[in-house]
């Protein structure tokens, strides 16, 4: 087991860059519903639990205990893990999330940033990790996980 640990990034791009790269190593491991999480694949529940996988918040939690940063287990959480950011500036590595429903609480769906056209995620069951567009019209909002959140330590096998 490795010990990972760091304190609040100078930048987003240093810590984002880490968790985008641990995502990016994940493409083509299949989605499973609720599965994954700071370890890596897992199997998940329900539809996921003869999958071992990921589903999209499980990824980001996985690519960003990678670079560090605790974010937490499911989208909403996730969405309160830092910073909101202004679309334009997003980074690479930032946290992109989705709503297709605003009369639900919370975003449904997240991924991180590529670059300002692309990201990684767990899209559904189904199917596999992989790189999509960015531009989609449930966008809800960009969040830079880590910043203002003080020393953390994960511990991350392998």
């Amino acid at each position: 087991m490795t010990t990972v640990a760091s304190a609040t990034p100078a930048t987003g791009s240093a810590t984002g860059g880490i968790a985008l790269r641990a995502a990016l190593e994940m493409i083509g491991v299949p989605y499973s519903w609720g599965g994954g999480g700071i370890h890596g694949p897992g199997y998940g529940i329900g539809r996921g639990a003869r999958t071992k996988g990921f589903d999209c918040s499980g990824l980001a939690e996985y690519a960003y205990a990678r670079a560090g940063v605790l974010i937490g287990t499911t989208t909403t959480e996730q969405w309160r893990s830092g910073v909101r950011v202004p679309q334009e500036l997003l980074e690479p590595g930032d946290l992109v999330f989705f709503d297709n429903d605003p009369a639900r609480a919370g975003p449904e769906h997240v991924g991180l940033a590529v670059d300002r056209q692309r990201m990684v995620h767990a899209p559904y069951t189904g199917a596999v990790v992989r790189i999509d567009p960015l531009d989609r019209p449930d966008l809800l909002g960009v969040v830079r996980p880590g910043w203002g959140r003080g020393e953390v330590e994960v511990e991350v096998e392998g």
